[in-house]
């Protein structure tokens, strides 16, 4: 393939720019030359799950499909933060309060439709030119601007203290680590996500995606 679009399934503890440095390369391999190759939005290195990526003539629609709507399965515990929202960071331990299942759905349905959220400082966005996480890991002070998201609909799946599972149909633009924190602020505990899978993008599944290390294995020259 030289253009169009993939589906490729992310795997855990890898950089979305790790996917698509490896994916460029077995393209480029079985090309002979050189194949353009970009993401359209960035998945945590914790974090797996469905990635669109565009490959030749298709990278200059990339924006358009990181304007899509998403959604995803996060695990979030109760009782502790991250400095990063998520398993990466400095973890502190803030209570042992035990909400209830009523308080963790009534909360849950605070945050629906439009809300306001402040992206992390530990996140892809430029300040000044520059990735905020970069500033953040330098020890900068990251002024991030609040910003208007939609969350479409918010469901509970499990709940047993200290971990809640959550579905999330969100915009464009919505950190679900954010998300995790903000319900853990507003249930008195503290909160951060300890796991995150993106399963579709707009009418794309991760059902129909590829295993990353299943596609180097199909794509890799033959000896």
């Amino acid at each position: 393939m030289t253009d169009g679009i993939l589906l490729i399934d992310k795997p855990a503890d890898m950089t979305s720019f790790g996917v698509v440095a490896r994916v460029r390369r077995v393209l480029s391999q079985a090309a002979g030359k050189k194949v353009k190759v970009g993401h359209t939005g960035t998945l945590d290195p914790f974090a797996t799950g469905l990635m669109i990526i565009v490959v030749g003539k298709e990278c200059k629609n990339a924006e358009r499909y990181s304007k899509l709507d998403k959604v995803y399965e996060a695990t979030i515990e109760l009782g502790k933060t991250s400095t990063t929202g998520d398993p990466e960071g400095e973890i502190t331990v803030v209570t042992d309060i035990e909400p209830s299942k009523d308080d963790v759905v009534a909360v849950l349905k605070r945050f629906t439709g439009i809300v306001t959220q402040t992206p992390p400082q530990f996140s892809a966005i430029k300040v000044n030119g520059q990735r905020a996480y970069k500033l953040a890991h330098k020890g900068e002070a990251v002024e991030i601007p609040s910003r208007d998201i939609t969350i479409h609909s918010l469901e509970l799946i499990s709940y047993d203290y200290p971990h809640l599972k959550v579905r999330t149909h969100v915009s464009s633009g919505t950190y679900i680590r954010t998300l995790a924190e903000d319900i853990g602020k507003a249930l008195g505990t503290g909160a951060y996500c300890t796991q995150l899978r993106r399963t579709s993008i707009s009418e794309w599944s991760v059902g129909g995606a590829e295993n990353l290390d299943a596609f180097m294995t199909k794509n890799a020259p033959k000896a």
